[in-house]
Formats: C-alpha cells, structure tokens, sequence
C-alpha cells in the first residue's frame, strides 16, 4: 500500500497531461461557440428549419401587426424568431412556467427591431427573465445632492446592460394583442438593449458615421426637449410623459410609438420619424 503523499506524487504526471487536453477542449469549443464563422454556420442551420406549425399558430392569433406585415417582412420575422429562440433562454419567476407561446410572443415582438439588419441578436443580452405581472426592484438612488435613497418601484419590465432583460408577461400580452397604442413593453426594453449594445443606455444607439450621430443628436435631443415642456405644462403628448424622465427613456418610448402609432408619428414629428426609420431600417407605414 502506498503512502498518499507518495501515491498522489506518482499519479500526477499521469493525469497532467489528461488534464491539459481537458483544458485545451474546453478552450477550443469556447472559441469556436464565439467564433463569428461558427455562429454564422449555426445559425444557418437554424434559420433553414422548418418553422413549427404551433408557432405559426400563435404569430396570427397573437400577434396583430405580424398579419399587416409584408410577406418578405414576414418571412424575415420567422427566421429571427427562430435564431432568437435558439439563443436565448428564458427563466420564469415567481412562479411562472414560460411556454412555447410566451417565448414566441416576446421573441415576435423583440425581433422587430433587428429587421433588415445584419444582426447580432442582441449580442450582449444572456436571458429574458419573465414576471407573471408587474414586479418589485428595490433601487438605491441619488437625490442629487449626494444622499442616497432606498426606493421601492413596481415595473412592467427593465433592461440590465448586464445582459437581462426583465419582463411582466401580462404587459407584454397587451403590448402585443394591443397593436396601435404606442405602448409595448417588449419593444421599449429591448430598444434599451439596443442603446447598450454601445455602453451605458444614453438615448443614442450606435449609428454609424459622425454626420448621422450629430444628426440623430439634433433631433432626438429637441423632440425630448420639447417632451419635457410638454409634461412641466401639463400639455398632452403622442409620447408617454415617462420618456421625459432622460434620453434613454425617451429614445425607448418613441421607438415603441414608432412601430405602433407610424402614420401619427409621421404626421406630427416627422424628422423624429425619418430618424428611427434609418435606424430601424423598417417603414411601419407600409405595412
């Protein structure tokens, strides 16, 4: 019998080299899992099955502006949905077991905003956690003048630019089944998403080139403005009053408005409009 100081001595240089091979494995499939070329080829092979009828079922009972949309939208849309749903997961909380119906409804709604783009999927974004309703986040905030207050808010969703996107699942029904009042949950805190895809959500998405940048400032910084104004004189608005809280906000709740409430949109602030239409590369007024 050997000593087991003595044993694990003789053992090592035998299992070292397994060990290494192990680590190299390891390494080379999280390589390749990141590999743009391996996730192109992966979602390929995604993109080209079969979309299940059930899930088909639920775009035309569920979801109203999937229907307006055209065909080519359409088909572009199921495809979406489908890379979407095969990266990434969704946890039910409190609760709430997420169905095959839940998925496709948020990823319907979701993969809106990367129509016509060369997408990367919400590339930061690691799993859509979802309430039954309306939940609790507990927040430390500043007043200004360097004290810091517990706050306690009840929200219909939030994005982290951690990579999660919370949700209620009754408000994304609604945003759903409710195509044309300019309120979509799913749609604002995945326009979050978009504006963190840069860093911290600050109203300005990557965009591109330095005119287009100065541009989108122009506009989007005078609409929030005006927005501001608006709600200080109590005067009603086609956008929420809460998208007055920052750019952020803002840039979420016009984008909901946008695929929502285009012809209004279009009508009444129209250089707001041919800027998310850029960006979003989709002419809602079309469809």
């Amino acid at each position: 019998m050997c000593d087991p100081g003595r044993c694990g001595a003789l053992l090592l240089p035998f299992h070292l080299p397994v060990l290494i091979l192990l680590l190299g494995a390891l390494l080379l499939i999280t390589w390749l899992l990141r590999d743009p070329l391996f996730t192109g080829w992966r979602r390929k092979r995604v993109r080209r099955q079969p979309f299940p009828p059930a899930w088909r079922q639920t775009l035309r009972e569920r979801v109203p502006y999937f229907r307006s949309m055209p065909a080519d939208l359409q088909l572009q849309l199921k495809k979406h949905i489908q890379v979407f749903l095969a990266e990434k997961p969704f946890i039910g909380c409190a609760g709430l077991v997420v169905s095959d119906e839940m998925r496709v409804m948020i990823a319907a709604q979701a993969c809106l905003l990367i129509l016509n783009r060369r997408g990367d999927y919400f590339a930061n974004l690691r799993q859509i956690l979802v309430y039954p309703g309306a939940f609790i986040v507990d927040k430390v905030h500043s007043d200004g003048s360097g004290v810091l207050q517990d706050q306690r808010r009840v929200l219909a969703g939030e994005s982290w630019q951690q990579g999660q996107v919370i949700l209620s699942w009754q408000d994304a029904i609604d945003g759903a089944e409710v195509p044309d009042d300019g309120r979509n949950v799913v749609i604002h805190e995945f326009a979050h998403q978009l504006d963190q895809d840069n860093g911290r959500a600050n109203g300005a998405p990557w965009l591109g080139g330095q005119r287009r940048r100065a541009r989108w400032a122009q506009v989007l910084g005078q609409e929030f403005a005006h927005l501001q104004q608006r709600v200080r004189a109590g005067q009603p608005s086609l956008f929420s009053d809460y998208g007055a809280t920052d750019p952020a906000e803002f840039f979420a709740v016009a984008s909901e408005v946008f695929f929502e409430q285009p012809k209004r949109l279009a009508a009444e602030h129209a250089a707001l409009y041919r800027e998310l239409s850029g960006f979003y590369r989709v002419n809602p007024l079309s469809w």
